[in-house]
């Protein structure tokens, strides 16, 4: 019997690597970025066209590479990082594993040009699909040059399983943020389609923050600095008010590398706790540096999970850190135990405090009625014992049993009663609605009763209303009295831009107004000015989570959204006449009993349910 187990080619195994490596063309500008960042590099300029479909070129000032370097580092598992097993437990650099390159030369049309200090000429390559089309000297600055064009050219399901050039080119920001956070100690530049979009100069943590995300998050920063044996943590957490509906602006970086932690997010949550209203995020942007040893980056080829070994300790670290952070800058109440404020009233030389007693007046009986010729006086001394309010001044007597009639639904108005008593027992009385909790409302049908949720209630009945005028293309709009300007993040932003088209159709008058900030005009007449911030960062983030490039679903996205945020939540009073609307609206969408998250809207209870819960 012949053999059958054979070694792969090296072009097909980097194929099957760059599968992991790269997975769209935002990967392959953060393996670029961190090779110029490990090559010492102090300017980095980036370029893209077409989202990183057509061009993607890095330039850096690093050392360069001599022409056995160059040839030799589209080998896999070729690196300058590290040379034994054991360095991979002191990492200090952004790359050690050797695929990147190799990767990106196995999927894309690569040409390199690069050139050391001491060497008069440099030298330049043309990798396809992992073959060496040319090789040759050239003259060129010191420093790398490195262009990939035509990412997945000889992957043809691969090319076409990405997104728009506006979901591309927003994952590519994400990366360029990511990094130029990590090392704002260098310059970086970014350029797309010819149209400069960051020129990020060398400067400290919060200036690069500020230059990233605009003027105005200078003020939301707050400063955290906290060291102990384990780790050091430093950087900046933004202030409550600041908060946001998604989660575009959380950064974590351990040793200055990116990663993604759930169980660290929750640890700076838990310390906004009590300051963060419900469905908010806070931003921050910390810093971790820790002992390499007592971390594991080998997980995954992006680099972006690593494990600690003692994870529960350094939860409870951030989390203390932050809440000393809001304490100590006045965000968080605080009692302040060194103030020199003296809360003990200050006594007369000589005075004396009386002990508290109780008086009882052994004669009184509050069963006992006023004779005729009792005094008011008397009578009202020997009232004075029953407990009194002080605020309402009634007895507390009168107000446990009043106590008893709260949340008794009304009963219908005189006409109606005396209606039902005229015509007899066998008319059916007109609805009545109630409100429980200021959340449910009650009415009665046939001979049961109804039980509906208001919030959810609302939401189906906005989403079927806006849903019909989104596929009718009739949407009915509101200009404001003063325009209203919104700033963003420049991913949030490049996405907010992409999604102009569909807000215009729901009713936004909405234009770029340059910086990261658009200007609205104008709304749709069923939202609340007030709403205009929340609505946008919720479709940013449903956007995110739910991409989809069908109109149908592009519009039932759009009225889930503006529904959520624009009905009556929980805890909002209705009087008779919101309730009897709302029931009404409700029972002529068509599909009433249903919310949109799939949960129930109407609960029916009928006699027999009735006479069950009574045995």
């Amino acid at each position: 019997m012949s053999d059958v187990i054979r070694l792969l080619p090296d072009s097909v195994a980097n194929q099957i690597a760059a599968g992991e490596v790269v997975q769209r063309p935002a990967s392959a500008v953060k393996e670029l970025l961190e090779n110029s960042i490990d090559a010492g590099a102090d300017h980095i300029t980036l370029i893209i066209k077409d989202a990183g479909k057509t061009l993607m070129q890095v330039i850096d000032n690093g050392t360069g590479m001599s022409e056995t370097d160059a040839r030799m580092a589209f080998e896999r598992h070729a690196t300058s990082k590290i040379q034994k097993a054991e360095d991979i437990f002191a990492i200090h650099t952004k790359g050690f594993r050797g695929e990147a390159l190799a990767s990106i030369a196995a999927v894309a049309q690569v040409e390199l040009k690069t050139k050391k200090e001491d060497e008069e000429l440099g030298v330049m390559l043309r990798v396809e699909g992992s073959k060496v089309i040319e090789q040759e000297y050239c003259n060129t600055k010191r420093g790398t040059q490195l262009e990939v064009k035509n990412l997945f050219f000889n992957i043809p399901a691969r090319r076409n399983f990405l997104k728009s050039n506006n979901v591309e080119l927003r994952h590519i920001i994400d990366e360029f943020e990511r990094v130029a956070l990590a090392h704002s100690d260098i310059h970086f530049s970014f350029v797309n389609n010819g149209n400069e979009l960051f020129d990020l100069p060398a400067a400290g943590l919060r200036q690069r923050i500020v230059n990233i995300f605009g003027s105005k998050f200078n003020e939301k920063l707050v400063p955290v600095d906290e060291e102990t044996p384990i780790l050091k943590l430093t950087g900046f957490i933004c202030k409550p008010e600041f908060s946001k509906k998604t989660r575009g602006e959380q950064f974590f970086f351990a040793n200055n590398r990116y990663i993604r932690n759930n169980y660290l997010h929750r640890a700076v949550c838990n310390a906004f706790e009590g300051l963060l209203t419900e469905g908010s995020h806070p931003s921050y942007f910390l810093f971790m540096d820790i002992d390499p040893a007592k971390i594991d980056v080998n997980i995954h080829p992006t680099k972006t999970e690593i494990k600690f070994e003692d994870e529960r300790s350094i939860f409870t670290i951030i989390r203390t850190a932050v809440k000393h952070a809001l304490g100590q800058y006045n965000i968080a109440p605080s009692l302040d135990f060194e103030s020199d404020v003296d809360f003990v009233p200050q006594m007369k030389k000589g005075q004396t405090v009386p002990p508290p007693g109780v008086h009882i007046n052994p004669n009184f009986n509050p069963f006992d009625e006023q004779p005729a010729g009792r005094s008011s006086s008397s009578a009202a001394r020997q009232t004075s014992f029953i407990p009194q309010d002080v605020h309402t001044g009634k007895s507390q007597k009168t107000q446990d049993w009043e106590k008893l009639f709260e949340d008794i639904p009304e009963l219908p108005d005189e006409p109606q009663r005396q209606e039902t008593l005229e015509m007899g027992e066998t008319t059916e009385v007109k609805k009545s609605y109630s409100q429980i909790g200021r959340k449910y409302i009650f009415t009665n049908h046939g001979t049961g009763i109804i039980m509906i949720h208001q919030q959810r209630a609302h939401e189906r009945i906005l989403f079927e209303r806006i849903f019909q005028s989104l596929e009718n293309k009739n949407i009915p709009s509101q200009q404001l009295l003063f325009p209203q300007n919104i700033s963003f993040s420049s991913s949030d932003y490049q996405l907010i831009i992409s999604l102009l088209p569909s807000l215009r159709e729901v009713g936004f008058d909405i234009d770029e107004f340059g910086q990261n900030e658009v200007i609205i005009n104008g709304i749709p007449l069923y939202l609340d000015s007030n709403l205009v911030k929340d609505v946008l960062e919720r479709l940013l983030e449903d956007e995110k989570d739910h991409k989809s490039d069908g109109a149908s679903k592009t519009h039932e996205l759009m009225a889930t959204t503006l529904a959520k945020v624009s009905a009556i939540k929980t805890g909002s009073p209705l009087n008779t006449q919101e309730m009897h609307k709302l029931v009404d609206e409700l029972f002529a969408c068509e599909m009433p009993y249903v919310s949109l998250a799939g949960r129930p809207v109407v609960v029916n209870l009928n006699l027999e349910d009735i006479d069950k819960s009574f045995n």
